[in-house]
Parts: C-alpha cells; sequence; structure tokens
C-alpha cells in the first residue's frame, strides 16, 4: 500500500508543476498573438495599427493583469474545462477544436503505436530465442538499419511511390470531398484511405524500439541463476523461454508502453504535417506558428496529463505484476 500511494503522491506533484509550466511557458515567449493576427490579415508590409491590435484583443479575450492574476484564472478554467476561444480557429472554442482533432489522432497513432508493440515484442522474443542464429541476425540488423533512416525521407518515399506513381492511395488529408463526416460506409471507406500511408509510415519505424528493448531484455533475463537452474532441472528451452525469458523481459516493455499511448494526445506532429492530416499534431503546430496561447495550453496539458497518467498506470501494473518492487520501496 505504501508503494501505491507514495506513487499517487508522486503523480499529484508533478501534475501541478506540469500545469504551472504550462501556464508560464507560453505567456513568457516573445511576441503577441494579436499582432499576429493584424499582420496576416494586413500583410508583412503593411503598418499594424494600434486600433486593429486593440479590438483584436478584446474580441479574442486575450488575458490580461499580472501574471499570479492570470494563474489564478488560469486555474479556475482549468476545473471547468474552460480553454477559452481559439485564435487560430476563432470563432471555435479550443475544446471544440480539440475535440475535432482527437478522434483522428487516436485512430491513427493508437492503432499503429498497439500493432508497433505487439509486432515489436514479438519480433524481440522471437530473436532473443533464435540468438546467434541467422533468424536473430535478420532481425537485429534490419530493424537497425531502418532506424537509421530519416523518417521524412520515408513519408514522402511512400507519397511518391504509392501515391503519385502508382495512385493506389491519397497523397494527404484525411478524407476526400466526396464524403461528409458521419457514420457511413462512404465516409469511413474514404477515411480508411487516408489514413493508410501515414499509417504504414508510422509502422515501418514503431516497432524497432520495442525489438532491440524485448531482445536485449529477454538475452539478459536468459542468462540469469534462475534460467541456468531451470536448464539444470530438465525443463524445455521453450518454456523457459516463455515462462522466465519473456515473462520478465516484457516488463519494461509494458512501461514504455504505457508512457507511448499516453502520448497518443500528441499526435505525430511530422506526420500529420507531412501528409496534411487533421489530427492534434498538426493542430499544435498550427497553434504554435500563430501564437495561439489557449490552444497551446490546452493540448500541451493534455499530452501531459496523457503521459503522468499512463505512467502512473504503468508504475501500478508494475508493482501488481512484479513484487520485488513492492518489497523494494517497502525496504
Amino acid at each position: 500500500m505504501r508503494y501505491f500511494l507514495r506513487r499517487a503522491g508522486f503523480f499529484l506533484a508533478t501534475l501541478w508543476a506540469a500545469v504551472t509550466l504550462n501556464f508560464l511557458i507560453p505567456r513568457l515567449q516573445p511576441g503577441d498573438p494579436a499582432e499576429a493576427i493584424v499582420s496576416r490579415l494586413s500583410g508583412q508590409s503593411q503598418a499594424i495599427d494600434p486600433a486593429q491590435v486593440e479590438a483584436i484583443r478584446r474580441m479574442l479575450g486575450t488575458p490580461d493583469g499580472n501574471l499570479l492574476t492570470q494563474y489564478g484564472d488560469y486555474l479556475a478554467a482549468v476545473v471547468r474545462g474552460d480553454f477559452g476561444i481559439s485564435y487560430t480557429y476563432f470563432p471555435y472554442s479550443v475544446t471544440h477544436m480539440i475535440a475535432a482533432g482527437l478522434p483522428w489522432t487516436v485512430v491513427l497513432v493508437g492503432v499503429t503505436q498497439i500493432l508497433s508493440f505487439v509486432i515489436g515484442t514479438l519480433l524481440g522474443a522471437w530473436a532473443a530465442y533464435r540468438r546467434n542464429s541467422r533468424v536473430d541476425s535478420v532481425i537485429t540488423l534490419g530493424s537497425s538499419f531502418i532506424g537509421t533512416l530519416p523518417f521524412f525521407w520515408l513519408a514522402l518515399v511512400l507519397i511518391y511511390v504509392f501515391a503519385i506513381t502508382l495512385n493506389w492511395f491519397p497523397s494527404g488529408g484525411g478524407y476526400g470531398g466526396g464524403s461528409n463526416p458521419g457514420w457511413n460506409w462512404l465516409f469511413f471507406s474514404d477515411a480508411f484511405q487516408h489514413s493508410v500511408l501515414p499509417a504504414l509510415s508510422l509502422l515501418i519505424v514503431g516497432p524497432i524500439g520495442w525489438i532491440i528493448g524485448m531482445r536485449n531484455n529477454m538475452v539478459q533475463t536468459l542468462g540469469e541463476d534462475y534460467a541456468r537452474l531451470a536448464r539444470a532441472k530438465g525443463l524445455s528451452r521453450r518454456r523457459i523461454a516463455l515462462t522466465y525469458g519473456a515473462r520478465i523481459a516484457v516488463l519494461p516493455n509494458v512501461t514504455g508502453f504505457a508512457i507511448a499511448l499516453g502520448g497518443i494526445l500528441g499526435g505525430t506532429v511530422l506526420v500529420e504535417a507531412i501528409f496534411n492530416y487533421p489530427g492534434l499534431g498538426r493542430m499544435m503546430l498550427e497553434a504554435v506558428a500563430n501564437r495561439d496561447y489557449p490552444l497551446m495550453q490546452a493540448l500541451f496539458l493534455f499530452i501531459t496529463v496523457g503521459v503522468l497518467i499512463a505512467n502512473l498506470v504503468a508504475d501500478l501494473l508494475y508493482g501488481v505484476l512484479d513484487p520485488r518492487v513492492r518489497r523494494e520501496e517497502a525496504g
């Protein structure tokens, strides 16, 4: 019980620090979002009218007053779930825009993360089971080679081959102009076609970390004293690999997988930017470019809270799966 209470306390303290930093960082950055909007509307070569800037500030509800007052208002708004109006997507609220982009990111990144974890863990376990064999060499060297390739280069190659040359899939976007978002087969099939290339670009490099981590952990586990004792007792090699090797070696991967799932809310900025995918990653890029403080703060807060919750769940699961952790904490 002491282990779980300490983890919950660390979670609350880290959450408060993250919320505070999330409030301070955008406000300490140089620049004025109202001036950026006026400059974009009137053109870079035109002089900025102070009256227009003030009108934009009032229209957007830009926070004023000292930082302490803004901090108190911000905490109250976070508790209410009110993140204000987006400067970039005015007059839509931040909550509306996040709700619109969240399903796209969760489906794309969530599915690819789960598949990457399963594929990478299985391949890593197989490579460790067949270590020093041709299978081990192919899996290890192949994944290491793919990991050296630039991610954006792979995405551009996929677009060139499958979208431009073969014309099998669309080159970008979330859905075509011929379908309307809704619960209908035309939209789902169109959205699936648009998501194939972004998902494939994530799946090419996604399993690599899980492969290397699982193989190294399992090889180390199979070299422990209890694994040698099991071999001395006459247990089969397969049973030792599954019971002692894979079961224990997968624990660090479970922790990493939980944290990776928590990061789903942040999307993948590079993938969504290259494929013009309507998820939270592209939304974050636009918010940073336009100094959209309310949207930036909400997105960063969502990402931080998601990672913290996932980390807490991973710690709790680790304590359940491996009783040694609880005993060490108590000692």
